[in-house]
Formats: structure tokens, sequence, C-alpha cells
């Protein structure tokens, strides 16, 4: 059908509840009518997130009904036993979240397929750790992370604690795909799958379970002892984090720890920030003016599902006291370091030790693994990947994982999780800050040692945001453009010439796994060992011969985003290079945006 006519059948046919319909008969702008229909909302590589909304390209009761009848299909195709074993289901505090949870165990009971049902909203990494708890089949996250308020989600987990992997994200996509008549899709009323046994509730048990595996992931509990004083102050952001994050803090022994009140209570409105999102340090800014009266050494935020978190550390300049926020790779790499430092101090760091962390993260990652003499991995962007990896050389083989993050302020300590995780992130910072506070130091210190010791970088992030049809189509054609133009480069002198400015010593283009070296004698071709994704990467040489830049569109947002990456002994002369590599390369990029 075209999206006309999936409009009529939406706005009319009686299978769907009267405010659907209502909701669709007072639509009068065509394009929006378009925009809702005009496709079915794209299941990923472990899910989907939409507008929440009736019509096919919006999150709403049935696209979560069709999704779990394809989950359920899937699931009968595995076997007896995936069906006995079952699915761990949570959600965030978003609006709507505790319904599509519940509408996900009624379909799965309505095939039979067990459920364990979180009995009140409860973060990614716990909905990780408890489908490896109950060692469940699969998992579901109700959940659209940071996103604005308009938007929720449906991620899928396997029976790793991970993102489902591509394999089967494919086949339960094809399951989705086949259904064409919704009116004959099967739910189960809770009450009566619950008196059936084919859905439990679950809380306290996981609860305690996971508080007491992250108690043994602290690495410094004499660190906080003796500063169990120093105030910290946090924020939930109105999200899931509120309950594990304080429970796990108490656990270990901090005494001073602040609430901003009324940031506390989960609401899916989020209605004292504009983005319910760490990575802006406009959403710590209550968390801050509470840190001043308080007198706090540290300040962090999680978002609404838990799995990212940001932080703001005091510090005193000209007498003044302010709070220095760092971005997703300065925590990474101070927590990294940190870690492998008090390991090996400790004695406890094992030989065959492993990090993970991205292609779009910061690579002084690798001098700080190099001097540990730890080995570190790089993947695609996601944190499905990092699980992988811990999968494979860990869980499966004879390595040891230490420690995983990404730009985007997730990480991940431990193996009995496999998504980011901001609740072990919050108490890994804390003992932290409590270390650095030992030592007579601040976090900010701590950040300029490691850069000391390091070299010194700088990265950041453009996101170009294109919403709609006309939108997803632009970044289409951006990037087939960029690879055009790619292609046609023969030489390190017409490389030159792509960006701008920078020179380009390297291109590596995922969607085709090769990358291609410019010399004066042409192009040397070589092939990439990672999975295939429609990403850009940019090598530019610098100073220490690692500055970057890459684009690529989110996997979870209608955005284009643009990274950079640039690195010298020198700061300001990093500084100075990232400004002019961001204006050429942001401005080459939108460019082919028009």
């Amino acid at each position: 059908m075209g999206y006309r006519e999936e409009y009529k059948f939406w706005s009319e046919d009686p299978f769907f509840d009267e405010a659907t319909r209502n909701e669709l008969t007072a639509l009068t702008d065509e394009k929006e009518i378009e925009d809702r229909f005009y496709k079915n909302l794209e299941f990923g590589t472990a899910g989907f997130r939409g507008v929440l909304g009736a019509g096919t390209n919006r999150m709403n009761v049935y696209t979560v009904w069709k999704a779990s009848t394809g989950l359920a299909q899937y699931i009968l195709s595995c076997g007896s036993e995936a069906v006995t074993r079952g699915v761990v289901i949570s959600y965030d505090s978003r609006h709507f979240s505790p319904e599509f949870a519940d509408i996900t165990a009624e379909t799965l009971a309505a095939y039979g397929i067990k459920s364990y049902l979180s009995d009140e909203l409860r973060p990614v990494p716990m909905l990780s750790f408890s489908v490896r708890y109950f060692k469940a089949f699969a998992g579901v996250m109700i959940t659209a992370s940071h996103n604005p308020s308009k938007y929720n989600g449906y991620k899928v987990y396997g029976e790793d604690g991970g993102q489902v992997p591509p394999e089967a994200a494919d086949i339960i996509l094809k399951s989705i795909e086949a259904i064409t008549d919704l009116t004959a899709m099967k739910k189960m009323p809770l009450e009566e799958a619950k008196a059936a046994g084919l859905v439990t509730m679950f809380g306290d048990e996981a609860d305690e379970a996971y508080t007491s595996m992250l108690t043994e992931l602290v690495v410094d509990q004499e660190a906080i002892n003796r500063q169990a004083d120093m105030s910290i102050v946090y924020t939930p952001l109105h999200g899931s984090g509120n309950k594990p994050v304080r429970r796990i803090l108490e656990r270990v022994g901090f005494k001073n720890i602040h609430i901003v009140t009324e940031q506390e209570l989960p609401d899916g409105a989020f209605p004292t920030v504009k983005l319910p999102n760490p990575e802006d340090p406009q959403a710590l800014s209550m968390a801050i003016e509470l840190a001043k009266k308080t007198d706090a050494s540290l300040v962090f935020g999680t978002d609404p599902d838990s799995d990212r978190i940001g932080a703001a550390a005091k510090v005193v300049e000209n007498g003044e006291v302010k709070y220095r926020c760092f971005t997703g790779n300065q925590m990474g790499l101070m927590l990294l370091d940190y870690i492998l430092d008090a390991k090996q101090k400790a004695g406890k760091l094992p030989e065959k030790s492993f990090a993970v962390t991205t292609i779009v993260s910061t690579k002084l990652a690798k001098p700080v693994c190099d001097y540990y003499g730890v080995e570190l991995m790089e993947v695609l962007t996601g944190f499905k990947f990092i699980g992988e990896k811990i999968k494979l050389f860990d869980e499966f083989g004879d390595m040891h994982y230490q420690f995983g993050f990404e730009e985007s302020y997730g990480y991940l300590s431990g193996r009995d999780v496999r998504d980011k995780d901001a609740v072990v992130a919050a108490m890994l910072i804390c003992n932290m800050a409590a270390a650095s506070f030992e030592a007579g130091e601040t976090l900010a210190d701590r950040l300029d040692h490691v850069y000391a010791k390091y070299g010194f970088g700088l990265e950041e992030t453009v996101s170009i945001t294109l919403e709609g049809k006309e939108g997803i189509e632009k970044i289409k054609h951006s990037m087939d453009e960029l690879r055009t133009e790619l292609e046609a480069c023969g030489s390190a002198a017409q490389a030159q010439a792509l960006l701008g400015g920078p020179s380009v010593v390297a291109v590596r283009d995922y969607a085709t796994s090769k990358r291609y070296e410019f010399t004066e004698a042409g192009v040397n071709i070589s092939d990439i060992d990672l999975p295939k994704s429609n990403v850009l990467l940019y090598e530019l040489g610098g100073d220490k011969g690692i500055d970057w830049a890459c684009a690529r569109p989110s996997g979870t947002e209608p955005k284009l985003k643009i990274y950079f990456g640039c690195y010298d002994s020198d700061k300001a002369a990093a500084v100075s290079r990232l400004a002019s590599v961001k204006k050429s390369v942001t401005e080459y990029v939108e460019a082919k945006l028009k």
C-alpha cells in the first residue's frame, strides 16, 4: 500500500483504538501524513527508535506489538529451550514506556513464550545484567536513551546480555516484514499471562545481585573509606538511574551525596532540561548550582536509561569556584589510566589484558594501553561491538577485559553487563575522585597529568539534525557524494585538495571495507577487518601522526555526525589545528547536504 492507503486503513479500521483514529483524522498537513506512513519504523541492528504518535513510522502500541510479534516468531524458530528461557523486559521513564513493556510481554505470552517483566523502571545495564542473571534467551529494553521527550524506542538483546547481533537482527527484521495483516496479531491479557506462569515480575532479587556484582568492581576501597564524606552531587535527569546509582554509592561507603530534587523523580517530559543528555553541559546546570551550595567536589548526571554519564569537577580559578565539565573522551581516558594504574600497582593486572574503544573515540587510548602493556582493540561505533569483544576474547577466550568506552559518554567495567553502564561508571568516577582527593588534587588536575604523560588531545563532534523523509534522503545523498569524490582521488595531491585545507594521508571507507592510502605515485588500497558500516574516516597526520576526522549518519537519531581529533605535545598547537580542521571539514560535508 502507498502512504495514503495506509493512512486510510489506520484512521478508519476499528482494529485501531479510538484515540489513534481521532489523532489521524485530525491531521491536515499532507507532509505530516506522508512522513507518518511513507515507510515502516526501521528495525536496525538492535531495534528501533522513533517519534511517539500514530502511524507506521511512529512509536506506538501497534508498532511495538508488531515488533514483538516478529521477535516471538524468531524465538519460536530457535526451539523449545529458547521459548522456556524466555525474555527479560525493562523500561525507562519515557512516555508510554510501561505500556510498551506490557504489550511486549502480552505478545510473547500469546505465543507461549515466558518473560520476566520489571516491576518498575530499571536502566539499560540492569536489563543487560538480568538477561544473564536469569539465563534468559533474549531481552527487550523500552527506551530512546537521551533523545528528546517526543521519542521512545525498542532495543533487543541477545542471551549474552549484549545488543542482538546483526545475524539475529536480520532474521527478526524479516519476521517483522512478513507481518502484512496487523489485525491478525495476537496478545494475551497481562493478568491472564501472569496466572498462566508466562509472565513473572522481577525486582528486588535482581537489584541485590546487580549491586553486589558492582561492589566487586571497586578499584580502591581504602580511598573511599578515607574520603567517605566527600561532597558529591548527582542528578538522575528524571530517569531510571536514581535508585541503582544511589544504592551502589551508599553500599561502597559514600555518605555525603546530594540529589537534585527537582530532577529526582521519573518524568517522561523531562521538564527541567532542554534535552536529557548528560553530554550537554546545560543538562548539569541545576546540579552545578547545587554543588556550589554544598561545596561538592564532584557533579554527575545520568541519562533516562542510565547508560550514559556526564561529570564535572570543582576547580578554583582566580579565587572563583567553578565546575569543569569533561568530555566523554576525557573521562574515558582518565578512567582507563586510573583502572590500569591501580591494578598494576596492586599486582592485579593480569597478562593478556585488553581494553576496547571505538573508531571515533580518542586516539590517546592507544598510548595509555601501550604504557601498561595492555592490548587496545578498536571497534565500530556501538557498544554491542565492545560487548562482542568481551564475549569472544574474555568469556570464550584466554584474555582479560579491563575497560571499554566510547566518546559518547559510555563506559563499562566488568563482564556481567554487556552494554554501557552509567551505574558502574558513577561508582568508578567517584572512586577516582576520592583517590585524586587523597593526593590533594581534583579530577581536572588528574586530566592535566594524563595529558602531560601521554600528550595533549582535543576531540569535538558536530551533529547536523535533519528530520523527516527529506532529512534522511539528504544524509544518504551527502554520504554518496563524499564517496564519489573519494573514489575519484588518484594521488596525494588530489587528496590534499579533498577537504579544502587539512592534508589527507588516507581514508577508511567502512562501507566497502577499504582503506585508501594516498602517495605521490597513486593510491594503495587495503582491506579493513571490521564489519561494514556507513562511515568515512579521514586520517590527517598531524604532529603525532594520528589526527583524524570522520563522517557518519547516527544510528539512533536523524543526524549526520562529524567527528574531529587533533593531538600535539603543545596544547595551543592542537587547539589551533582542531579549529582549522573543524571549519574545513564541516564546510566540506555541509556542502554535500545542499
